[in-house]
């Protein structure tokens, strides 16, 4: 009778805002309106320039769009990926953090509708299924995701955004360990597109390149798109704090700060920049940190024989009982977990005056963001709030964008300056400025307190002032001393197993396999370090040992490698793996 009628339709998984395979949303509901183009800044205008140059050109070239949080980059991505679509090409999009994906979905479907799909590692094998299948049919222009949404199905390619394009999250640390702007800048020279990166941090080897390389060009935008100033960085000497009889920690300055602005109903973000196993000695009266007296970094604590040793060259001594500089009996083995900093701060909040308990902490890290959709949740809770605090670790440090917010605290600047890594200086400069672009993003002023032993280190004092040339100054010529990125090219070949002594035994043997094998087909040109236990020299059960080789800039440094690894006898107990130009040693 007409009353009942059958149909079949696709309803995509994930996607319930979004678009079925034929591009009408599920449920049949109308599209939403994409919305109109804001005026561009001057400075964004010659970005998008520089862009439609580089795609005009068609052979892969590079544009690094260095602008200051705030600039307002995504929207120069926005107004490039309307060209390029508006060509019929397509556009790929990654984002570092999957925490940042809704937010940045939101921003591109806005403008997109229903064109833009997802692909990250948190989404379930359904939906995955269906945003490949969603792009594999047309129907998506857009994707937006992590480093992997480089290998969906997207034809006719013509422009690939990175954002935050210094983070390591885009170097894979498994096999195949590829670097996402390696593999996006080959893909966009094979189909003929262009590759934007976006920074307000731009990695050393991105700066090296733009002036190095004539296929790369930077387009820069020095101010806030919303003419508001960068926020005042103020550096607070927890040293000096320590050496006046707090022990809190939270400094005086810090804590008066959430109060003033907690009480007027504003928001504050707090950053614990902590690496779990980041262990080091630290004198809280001197701020003295032991280093190793034949490598530029600090000597890693080792509980077990109360040891300090370089994971670099292996120089080992034992763990002073008090301080070698000043005397001080109070040595700090640095590494305070996340739980313990929000209560803490539960209980700074309930004692500051018009604060209380009625305050919400919104803890943001690797626990409280496990379940699905965790990321979302949590910053909706934030967003909501009247007056908050958002406490986490690295992932709260880029991208979010609140008007509220008016307060940023950094709780200790120092645990990744200290890493026994060749980058700690300038993920700790990066890291800063980062966070600090979380405040006084609108109307509102915003004020940035760094909590902070090292006071007078090169790094934390030029982000606090936004002195990049200050930065580069000091660390250039250390790099190109020791001979590290971007002067050289690095493999790390790393080997693990079960057993100890097999690991460094068969480490020892392929330290002189590439050692002969360099010197035959080398020469002195190439460096092979010793075989050395990692950073995390047991990991999960299994004993970790690694050689570092460094190569001129321009020689292949993977071709005698992949010889050697083709032929080398295998054994059973110790596996073998090699990382072209790692974004760390550890």
């Amino acid at each position: 009778k007409g009353a009942v009628v059958v149909e079949r339709r696709r309803r995509m998984r994930g996607m319930e805002d979004g678009a079925s395979r034929a591009g009408a949303p599920a449920g049949g509901a109308a599209a939403p309106a994409p919305s109109a183009a804001p005026q561009l800044t001057e400075g964004q205008k010659a970005a998008v320039a520089a862009i439609e140059a580089a795609r005009a050109a068609g052979d892969g070239r590079v544009v690094l769009v260095d602008g200051v949080t705030g600039s307002g980059k995504t929207e120069v991505y926005l107004q490039a990926i309307e060209r390029t679509l508006a060509e019929g090409r397509r556009a790929i999009v990654l984002v570092p953090e999957i925490s940042l994906t809704p937010q940045t979905v939101a921003r591109f479907r806005g403008r997109f509708g229903d064109a833009v799909a997802v692909m990250h590692s948190r989404m379930s094998d359904g939906e995955r299924y269906d945003q490949w299948d969603f792009i594999k049919s047309g129907a998506a222009k857009v994707v937006v995701g992590a480093r992997s949404a480089l290998f969906t199905p997207a034809a006719n390619v013509g422009l690939i955004v990175i954002d935050e394009e210094h983070e390591g999250s885009y170097k894979q640390d498994s096999s195949p360990r590829y670097h996402a702007r390696d593999v996006a800048e080959w893909m966009m020279a094979r189909a003929g597109g262009a590759l934007v990166l976006g920074s307000a941090t731009p990695s050393i080897e991105s700066l090296y390149q733009v002036n190095k390389n004539p296929r790369w060009t930077t387009a820069a935008l020095p101010e806030r798109a919303n003419g508001r100033p960068m926020p005042a960085i103020e550096v607070v000497d927890m040293a000096a704090e320590f050496a006046s009889g707090s022990r809190a920690m939270f400094s005086g300055r810090l804590a008066r700060a959430l109060g003033e602005e907690l009480a007027q109903g504003r928001k504050a973000v707090l950053l614990l920049n902590q690496r779990g196993f980041a262990k080091f000695l630290l004198c809280r009266d001197c701020g003295f940190v032991p280093e190793c007296p034949h490598c530029s970094t600090s000597l890693t604590y080792h509980e077990q024989g109360a040891k300090l040793i370089c994971h670099h060259c292996g120089y080992t001594v034992g763990a002073p009982p008090v301080c070698p500089e000043c005397g001080s009996p109070y040595l700090k083995k640095f590494g305070a977990g996340t739980q313990r900093v929000e209560t803490e701060l539960r209980q700074l909040l309930d004692g500051l005056p018009g604060v209380g308990p009625t305050v919400p902490i919104i803890r943001m890290d690797a626990d409280t963001t496990q379940a699905k959709g965790a990321h979302q949740a949590l910053l909706e809770e934030f967003a909501a709030a009247d007056a908050a605090v958002l406490l986490g670790t690295q992932m709260i440090a880029k991208g979010l964008d609140f008007d509220d917010v008016t307060l940023v605290g950094v709780i200790n600047a120092d645990t990744q300056l200290h890493l026994p890594d060749y980058r700690a200086g300038e993920r700790t400069f990066q890291l800063i400025e980062q966070v600090a672009g979380r405040a006084g993003r609108a109307e509102l002023d915003g004020r940035v307190m760094v909590q902070t032993y090292e006071a007078d280190d090169v790094a934390i004092r030029a982000a606090a002032t936004y002195n990049r040339g200050m930065f580069l100054r000091a660390e250039l010529p250390k790099r190109k001393l020791l001979g590290y990125p971007p002067y050289v090219r690095m493999a790390n070949v790393l080997l693990w197993g079960a057993d100890e002594h097999a690991v460094a035994t068969e480490a020892e043997l392929l330290h002189a396999q590439l050692a002969e094998l360099v010197r035959n087909e080398v020469g002195e040109r190439w460096q092979v370090l010793p075989a050395v236990p990692c950073v995390l020299a047991k990991l999960r059960n299994t004993y970790r040992y690694h050689i570092v080789v460094k190569a001129p800039l321009g020689d292949d440094i993977s071709a005698p490698l992949v010889r050697l690894f083709r032929t080398r006898k295998v054994t059973p107990a110790v596996n073998a793996a090699v990382d072209i130009d790692p974004m760390d040693l550890l």
